[in-house]
């Protein structure tokens, strides 16, 4: 608890801030503009999240590492790390520029909403550097049991991008510029306290920039348990991509409403992965150190925190369903929408929590892969069927809501069974 409480007080801060930056932009822009933001959740996510698995395999990598006392491998781990970062933020940032536009077409954006996405897209993809800065820093961080700095600098950043919203937004009239134009320069703020940090730290974890290099044997170890992590987490969203088009033919509305419920969708998703990263952390330095007698403790403190978690969050989120919903909007058919959403979602969440937990404990031990698979099967393919084959025997958008509590029991069941006849926990020196 100790350790997993500020990663998700980091993710609901996070959440939090990121729901402020919708409200500002649906109660004093338009319904238009915040359906602009919230129809480029699911893109923005597949952009990045093949670098962020990657920077869970640096987590993995120097937390072992760490169990095994090497300093030198600690610190060849933390700079290639940081290279791998800097190089793939600022891939994402250009080649989504050129992509923007294309794929929000793709994805049947309304045509009332499709240029303010664009603007938006483009403004956020600038900061992307530091964001993957600021998500490897905090990976490393991690893995040394260090989870309050992350939270510290997401602090101070959230305040600065709450202020930027409100003054952009609001006093300049800026719209999704606005908002987009805060959370480049928040994200700024925040990756540079996380560097800050890294550089002030002792040996062997202080970062030097006279040392950074790429070293070949820990890359590999690196996108060995990472890549898997980062496909499984673009596959996700390229399902994530298929839902979005599916919401988006029911208009803007539901798009809207859709995007207003994912941000108070995040108060459950959000901490649910930090409590999966803890136990990758608090796993991968036991494995490391040979204590396999805590690995498996950690696991049942794991589910333990996630479901009960979940549980009171759900309950809580559809007592307030409708007074959470219009601090988003005062549109009531934008709202129908999300509230909706929230009668599928908030009660299951704690299938989802029992998913990521167990995968999160597998990965820790090095076994990337066959969370990948789980996840590949319940959260992508299974979705991707259903929208292509089942969506049509519904009248209405509650068969795209339907399709998330059955693919999370999907994963959890085939999450349970490797769990418990995988041999994930065997040994390696």
């Amino acid at each position: 608890l100790i350790f997993a409480l500020p990663l998700a007080a980091s993710s609901i801060l996070q959440q939090l801030f990121n729901s402020i930056d919708t409200a500002v932009v649906g109660r004093f822009a338009s319904s238009q503009a915040l359906a602009a933001v919230g129809s480029n959740s699911s893109l923005i996510a597949l952009m990045i999240n093949l670098f962020i698995g990657i920077s869970l395999g640096s987590n993995v990598v120097i937390a072992h590492y760490i169990g095994q006392r090497s300093e030198k491998n600690i610190q060849a781990a933390i700079h290639t790390a940081i290279v791998v970062a800097l190089v793939s933020g600022i891939f994402v940032m250009i080649f989504g520029q050129f992509i923007a536009k294309p794929v929000l077409s793709l994805m049947g954006t309304p045509d009332d909403v499709i240029d303010l996405a664009v603007v938006y897209l483009r403004i956020y993809l600038l900061g992307m550097p530091f964001i993957m800065l600021y998500d490897f820093g905090s990976s490393i961080l991690r893995s040394t049991g260090d989870s309050r700095c992350p939270l510290y600098s997401l602090i101070v950043a959230g305040v600065i991008n709450t202020v930027l919203n409100l003054v952009l937004v609001i006093g300049f009239k800026m719209g999704v510029s606005g908002v987009a134009i805060a959370t480049v320069i928040s994200n700024m703020v925040s990756s540079g306290i996380i560097v800050y940090i890294l550089t002030h730290e002792s040996a062997p974890i202080r970062l030097e920039f006279r040392k950074l290099a790429v070293a070949p044997a820990e890359l590999k170890k690196i996108l060995v348990i990472g890549v898997p992590a980062g496909i499984q987490g673009m596959m996700f969203s390229i399902a994530n991509v298929c839902i979005q088009s599916a919401i988006n033919s029911f208009g803007s509305d539901a798009v809207a409403g859709f995007g207003a419920y994912l941000k108070v969708d995040g108060f459950n998703i959000l901490p649910v992965s930090s409590i999966s990263m803890a136990a990758t952390t608090f796993v991968g330095q036991n494995y490391g150190a040979g204590r396999l007698d805590r690995v498996k403790r950690s696991v049942w403190v794991t589910l333990a925190i996630g479901v009960i978690y979940t549980l009171c969050t759900g309950a809580a989120l559809l007592a307030g369903q409708d007074a959470i919903l219009h601090l988003f909007t005062a549109d009531e058919a934008v709202v129908t929408y999300g509230k909706l959403a929230m009668r599928w979602f908030c009660p299951f969440y704690f299938l989802l929590s029992i998913l990521h937990g167990l995968a999160g404990a597998v990965r820790g031990t090095g076994a990337s892969i066959p969370p990948m698979v789980v996840l590949l099967v319940s959260l992508c393919l299974f979705r991707v069927v259903w929208i292509q084959f089942l969506l049509p025997f519904f009248s209405g958008i509650e068969g795209v809501f339907i399709l998330y509590p059955v693919s999370w029991g999907l994963g959890a069941l085939l999450m349970i069974l490797y769990a418990w006849k995988g041999k994930w926990m065997e040994y390696h020196t």
